[in-house]
């Protein structure tokens, strides 16, 4: 955020009252404006192609070929942006990507929703900084209670292992083939693992052979 002004008013006995209101210049308000819609942009592009009732956006890339597909970092991927603060929506779906594989859509949905937030809350006269700390305060109450619903699956129960990678699939454009997507998925991360001594996967270990008609789920 740019650097600001901040006032107090002051009431009739001379003390500062508990009304302060945040004045922005003109250019730095410019400048903010201008990050935000751009972001708010990227946004919006990718926002109806979220939960399981997302349309899928059919890409032309420049040498002619057509990507059809919902998944978030692959449309964010083929977009050409230039912004800079829509770039960062950009990295922020391929870091969720890479961390997680999954959840591109939403982690983009979700910082354009905090940025239209954050815009009417600047709006209002309240600091940038205060704004920053009350996310970061919401950010590590929000992970507390997420780890408190949280159910802990257990590598070697199969049977939830299928039902997390068909509920996974539910979102795709293969979501009618998820019963037989499902097993052939977590049968190849079993076998790269040892359920009685390995507490998570190497998904590096994991590799998906593409031909032309068919997909080859293998393991190295």
């Amino acid at each position: 955020m740019a650097p600001a002004n901040v006032t107090a008013k002051r009431s009739g006995g001379g003390g500062k009252s508990g009304n302060q209101s945040y004045q922005e210049k003109e250019k730095p308000r410019q400048i903010r404006d201008s990050n935000i819609t751009a972001a708010k942009a990227v946004c919006d592009a990718i926002r109806t192609s979220l939960g399981p009732r997302g349309m899928d956006k059919m890409i032309q890339s420049g040498n002619g070929d057509v990507t059809i597909t919902n998944d978030g970092a692959t449309i964010l991927k083929q977009m050409q942006v230039l912004h800079p603060a829509a770039k960062l929506l950009v990295d922020l779906a391929k870091a969720q990507d890479i961390e997680a594989g999954d959840g591109t859509t939403t982690v983009v949905v979700i910082t354009g929703s905090m940025l239209d937030a954050a815009n009417k809350l600047l709006d209002k006269g309240i600091h940038p900084t205060i704004i920053s700390e009350s996310f970061q305060k919401a950010t590590a109450k929000a992970v507390e209670i997420l780890n408190d619903m949280s159910i802990h699956v257990e590598l070697s129960d199969r049977e939830s292992l299928l039902k997390s990678a068909t509920t996974a699939l539910s979102s795709k454009i293969v979501s009618q083939h998820s019963m037989l997507l499902a097993p052939l998925a977590v049968d190849a991360v079993m076998k790269v693992i040892d359920p009685a001594v390995d507490t998570n996967v190497n998904l590096k270990d994991i590799k998906v052979m593409k031909q032309l008609g068919y997909a080859y789920f293998g393991y190295s």
